[in-house]
């Protein structure tokens, strides 16, 4: 096993800890951020995202990464998201929690797993049609939101951090 695994395997503990410690692989956490009357998993999703870009913004500033953006298509963005939404809805597991619900020894997360794999199994074996299909549907390139706005990471970063914790203040104010 070399560092690179080592690094994804620890990653992958403390995340699943995390997800098992925050209660978000609780069914009734994930019904009640569905319902918008738990904001449980959406505090939890926002802290990681606050964390996460202030480290990516430091690694690129560092040299140490270079970012690279997927191709912004609108077929592919509302495919997915739909497909996603969906299965989150009827199973009661996004990707991360199904995983760390197995690991928890819910069994009926299995349900979840299965369906992750048979529809990424799907998704190969239809690929060539999405390719002159859906992936067709106004493709705007690689775009992202500092290229949209033409200014730095460094003013988004802050205006994100104070509007993630004005809202965390608010959950909290309406005990959600």
């Amino acid at each position: 096993m070399n560092i690179d695994q080592m690094l994804g395997l620890i990653t992958g503990i403390l995340f699943g800890f995390l997800l098992q410690k925050g209660r978000v692989l609780r069914f009734e956490k994930q019904v009640g951020a569905m319902l918008l009357k738990d904001m449980t998993i959406f505090k939890f999703m926002l802290s990681a995202i606050l964390v996460g870009m202030v480290g990516i913004a430091l690694l690129k500033d560092a040299g140490i990464i270079t970012l690279s953006h997927k191709p912004m298509n609108l077929g592919a963005v509302l495919l997915g998201g739909s497909l996603f939404g969906a299965g989150w809805a009827v199973m009661g597991f996004c990707p991360g929690t199904s995983i760390g619900a197995l690991g928890e020894g819910r069994w009926h997360a299995m349900f979840a797993v299965a369906g992750m794999v048979a529809g990424a199994a799907l998704y190969a074996e239809l690929f060539p049609l999405f390719k002159t299909t859906v992936l067709t549907w106004k493709d705007f390139g690689k775009i992202g939101l500092l290229d949209v706005l033409s200014v730095s990471q460094w003013v988004i970063i802050p205006l994100f951090w104070t509007g993630t914790i004005s809202l965390f203040f608010w959950f909290e104010k309406k005990g959600l």
